[in-house]
């Protein structure tokens, strides 16, 4: 799969109207899907495994979408090979107070994987420039100075806020990958509709859900500015069509297993002292065997 296609170039004006929720890139079989996805699922294990070993860099991977994209399906099936030592996932809910009390990135910077290690963002620091930009109460409710908060160049100034971070965090080892998962007005009524009719989901449904959907132009145009930004060399923005879980979930793996394939990634070479250890214990577990056989 050639996921070129699905990746941002910086500065690129973004219309998602032009882009296909229902894309399924020639796919027609399902149980194809699945196998492909499986044999991504196998190389991502011994990619991450290596990534650990070396432990040199590491991997932050953000999954940004309106309600009911499939953001946790997506993690639960593509990540499912992951060794779970390697990898954490942080769900990003409402600011505690805590949280509110320093900048808007601070929490984020608490939950960056380590080196060696994959971590998941499940929403993220682009909530900042999403849910707070279409609901501007959050941000005049905000333990901010009025001087920022009635910038008329707030978004555009976090927007480079962001770019920043990001590159810092590029410049110190961490790989960056962000997807937006791109689900149709109407697929996600069906969704919606599926939480309410299937006992099994209705805990999902959540009538906050509905609301947002009243907002879905505001939340396209923020999602369109926001990608449109922050999508560079070192932190690009995916848009994956989201309307056929099954490919979602095939194309995100496509791209991971690409970028931990691009890392250089290598288990630690040994010193020749070390070799020469590993020849005496060698030797040393054999003669034990000898002794108890004696």
């Amino acid at each position: 799969m050639n996921t070129d296609q699905f990746r941002i170039d910086f500065g690129k004006k973004v219309d998602l109207s032009k882009y296909s929720a229902n894309f399924t890139d020639g796919y027609t079989d399902k149980d194809q899907a699945k196998d492909d996805l499986a044999k991504n699922i196998e190389r991502m294990t011994e990619l991450q495994d290596m990534l650990y070993a070396q432990d040199v860099y590491s991997l932050l991977i953000i999954f940004q979408a309106m309600d009911a994209a499939g953001k946790d399906g997506a993690i639960e099936h593509v990540m499912s090979g992951i060794n779970p030592q390697g990898c954490h996932v942080t769900s990003f809910k409402q600011p505690s107070s805590e949280e509110r009390d320093h900048d808007y990135l601070w929490r984020h910077q608490k939950a960056l994987p380590e080196r060696g290690k994959i971590g998941i963002f499940n929403r993220s620091h682009y909530e900042e420039v999403l849910v707070v930009r279409v609901h501007p109460e959050i941000l005049k409710s905000s333990q901010l100075p009025s001087s920022v908060k009635n910038d008329p160049q707030i978004w555009a100034k976090r927007f480079k806020h962001i770019r920043d971070w990001e590159t810092h965090l590029a410049e110190n080892g961490t790989h960056i990958l962000k997807f937006f998962l791109n689900v149709s007005k109407e697929e996600q009524k069906k969704r919606f509709l599926s939480r309410i009719d299937e006992p099994e989901k209705n805990w999902k449904f959540s009538m906050a859900d509905v609301k947002e959907r009243e907002h879905w132009d505001e939340y396209m145009k923020a999602y369109e500015e926001a990608i449109s930004a922050t999508s560079t060399d070192h932190a690009p923005w995916y848009i994956i069509p989201a309307d056929k879980k099954w490919f979602t979930r095939l194309a995100i793996s496509e791209v991971i297993v690409n970028k931990l394939g691009s890392m250089g990634l290598h288990y630690p070479s040994i010193s020749d002292e070390q070799r020469t250890q590993l020849a005496e214990a060698r030797i040393a577990l054999e003669n034990e065997d000898r002794t108890s056989a004696q």
